[in-house]
């Protein structure tokens, strides 16, 4: 055996997970086949054997499945995963019934088949450490917890209380995990944890010399009640619809998963199994499954490792942050600071504005303190790291200056010289710009070097992506740097080269713009908004057009043209622009903030399609295709993308698919907006946008350069 080993002293089997050349231990093939010989040695040595206990030489416990090996199965593998699948159930399965006392001592997190290898034991016992996480985060990579895992959560906790910890993949601390009954003794952290464990667990042994899984015994019944309760009955008659409105069709895992415990939980705990393997053999060999792995654990990683971080660079900690600007962004940058216990100025023009700013940190942390989420204490703490004014000299030795003013090239210019020369020595400064291209605003500063820019989303306290853009003379120093203070705000990373609209912003435009363009040939407007959702989007590209206003998108296109002349180069408005154009000047509906755009938002009810589209832009006598309108709606942004990709914008693959996902709801069941290019496979999307460039124009098409790009940034596994 190469990842088990394998002892046998003192009447107590101990099996010791060990993957070689492995950081953690995981469910590859080897290990497979060495599960099935150790259970061999166990039944075998079954007479001598007094207990069993699970352990692990490494950090963690056990990681889970081998990914690698997930990412290169085939449809035509389904066959033999079911049967891999259903002879690691059997091994442990044989070990569960020997009537021998099982103990998994978890040393570590145990997450997914790692969880579902410890709840093997019949006793776990955790060292009580908050940092280790536990549960089945399969549903987030398009998968379910097969490997016993619905099976046994939904026999321990009930159909209903199990639901959060299969269902949305919530993970509990080892105390979380006590306190509900799935870890039964816990082991202060420290040297000797590990010693403790283990005589904790023989001393569970010696006084329990026979043992079995509750559901094994004929007593046993399911906490709640099965399907046949009318409790029960009555909640899942609905369960299935709400899970539709929420998965929309397109994330068959959590309808797999959901199945699966409801068949489950009315058949013997061998059929329960069974069933869960049949659908885990078909979501695993699965296109949605791959794309999610792909970018959720394998492209979340590599960011989270620093991949996109420049090497050699000692790391940065960010002590005292300045902000230009408490208007709705630098408030939320001042929270997402403050709340990590940041030293956080926030200036604006007047100290009541900056104060103002600050209050949206005690709105905020308020509603958390009065839902018994946060102390009062802790509340005070936060609040006492933001320091509002309406002086310059407030920043003095500040590690960092972020401006987050208006959109506006001579005021950014103005605070970037008033406010650098308050930095601490070696300090840097950042521009929280959407859209203008960063080397033209670094003109303003006397060190471009230290000069970057640091986009957030909005709102900043839920966003988790920052966009960090290298402008031309921007130095390595600085770009890890900044790379640091975004992961210091818990936040996630992605690091581009200068261009109009970075990446996030141009390709965010493609939707949005391609939403109006549709609207502009006459297609109506519920069609168009019902497709994006239909394809995934968060909402339908004019809701979102509404939401950021239609007149910041007519200002960044009148700042462009002037740019574009003021350089001599030409500058053509597409007809989703001159639409969004009309709408603001002509027929007077700037977006939300402004009264209302593409949707009227009547006080006090659901906001509705302005009734105006219809007699202003509808045509009767146009026909459209669904599949082509979604289809527009997705590969606009996919070839946006691969275009960034080509023209060294994005660097990497894992930055253009978290930027898509978490910048601008590119939808998550395609991994991402490269990733989705990969899952419909490189020659039916050049193809396919082939054929959309010649219905509805050059935005889709892909130059020689571009499909050479995705071809050569193609993943291999």
């Amino acid at each position: 055996m190469k990842t088990i080993q394998y002892t046998l002293a003192d009447g107590i089997a101990t099996i010791t997970f060990d993957e070689p050349g492995s950081p953690v231990n995981t469910m590859c093939s080897q290990w497979q086949a060495d599960l099935t010989e150790v259970t061999a040695h166990v039944v075998k040595d079954k007479e001598a054997i007094k207990g069993i206990i699970l352990a692990s030489n490494k950090t963690t416990f056990f990681a889970g499945a081998d990914l690698k090996g997930t990412m290169r199965l085939q449809p035509s593998d389904a066959p033999s995963v079911f049967q891999g699948i259903e002879q690691t159930k059997k091994s442990f399965r044989t070990l569960e019934t020997l009537g021998k006392p099982v103990v998994a001592c978890i040393n570590g997190a145990a997450l997914g088949g790692g969880w579902e290898v410890a709840l093997v034991g019949h006793h776990r016992i955790a060292i009580d450490d908050k940092k280790i996480q536990l549960g089945l985060p399969e549903i987030t990579l398009g998968l379910i917890p097969g490997a016993t895992g619905i099976t046994k959560m939904t026999r321990l906790l009930g159909l209903m209380a199990a639901q959060p910890y299969i269902l949305e993949s919530k993970l509990f601390t080892p105390a979380e995990g006590h306190a509900l009954g799935l870890i039964h003794a816990l082991v202060a952290p420290g040297a000797n944890a590990a010693a403790e464990m283990r005589e904790k667990a023989l001393a569970w042994i010696a006084a329990t010399p026979t043992s079995q899984q509750p559901w094994d015994d004929k007593a046993y019944k399911m906490p709640g009640g099965t399907p046949s309760n009318p409790k029960i009955a009555g909640a899942l008659v609905v369960a299935p619809a709400m899970l539709k409105k929420t998965s929309r069709g397109l994330y068959p895992a959590p309808e797999a998963a959901l199945a699966a415990m409801v068949e489950g939980a009315m058949v013997d705990y061998d059929t329960a199994t069974r069933i869960e393997s049949r659908y885990l053999a078909r979501l695993i060999v699965s296109p949605v499954a791959k794309n999610m792995i792909n970018t959720f654990f394998f492209n979340m990683n590599a960011i989270k490792s620093g991949q996109s971080r420049p090497k050699d660079v000692p790391k940065f900690k960010p002590n005292k942050v300045g902000l230009l600007g408490a208007g709705m962004m630098g408030a939320g940058i001042a929270y997402a600071q403050a709340s990590r216990g940041i030293a956080t100025v926030l200036k604006d023009v007047a100290l009541d504005k900056a104060e103002n700013g600050k209050a949206y940190s005690q709105k905020i942390t308020q509603a958390r303190v009065d839902k018994g989420r946060m102390t009062v204490e802790a509340q005070a703490k936060l609040l006492a790291c933001i320091t509002p004014t309406e002086s310059y000299d407030d920043l003095q030795d500040c590690d960092l200056v972020i401006e987050a003013v208006f959109e506006q090239r001579d005021l950014k210019a103005k605070v970037t010289q008033a406010a650098e020369p308050k930095l601490k020595a070696g300090g840097f400064f950042a521009s929280n710009t959407s859209t203008l291209p960063i080397s033209g605003l670094s003109t303003a500063s006397a060190k471009p070097e230290k000069f970057i820019g640091i986009h957030f989303f909005s709102p900043v306290d839920k966003m988790k992506l920052v966009e960090i853009i290298r402008g031309k003379q921007t130095d390595d120093e600085t770009v890890a740097r900044a790379f640091d203070y975004v992961q210091a705000l818990g936040k996630i990373p992605i690091v581009v080269n200068d261009s109009r609209g970075f990446y996030t912003s141009r390709t965010f435009g493609t939707f949005v713009m391609e939403g109006a363009a549709m609207l502009a040939e006459g297609i109506p407007a519920p069609v168009i908004e019902n497709a994006g959702i239909q394809c995934g989007m968060p909402v339908g590209p004019l809701a979102v057009l509404d939401e950021t206003a239609l007149s910041l998108s007519v200002h960044v296109m009148e700042q462009t043209r002037a740019d574009m002349a003021a350089e001599g180069k030409p500058y053509e408005v597409t007809p989703g622009q001159l639409l969004v154009e009309r709408m603001v000047k002509e027929l007077k509906r700037p977006g939300r903030a402004g009264g209302g755009g593409f949707y009227d938002y009547p006080v006090g009810q659901k906001k509705a399609l302005w009734t105006g589209l219809k007699t202003t832009f509808e045509r009767a006598d146009v026909h459209y295709d669904m599949t082509d309108i979604k289809d527009r709606l997705l590969y606009r942004q996919a070839v946006e993308t691969a275009r960034c990709l080509s023209e060294n914008v994005l660097t990497t693959v894992h930055d253009a698919n978290i930027g898509s996902i978490f910048g601008i709801g590119f939808p998550a069941w395609t991994g991402g907006a490269m990733q989705f290019i990969y899952s419909v496979g490189v020659d039916a999307f050049i193809q396919r946008a082939g054929e959309l460039a010649a219905k509805f124009g050059d935005g889709f098409a892909l130059t020689d350069a571009v499909k050479s790009s995705i071809r050569q940034h193609q993943p291999v596994y």
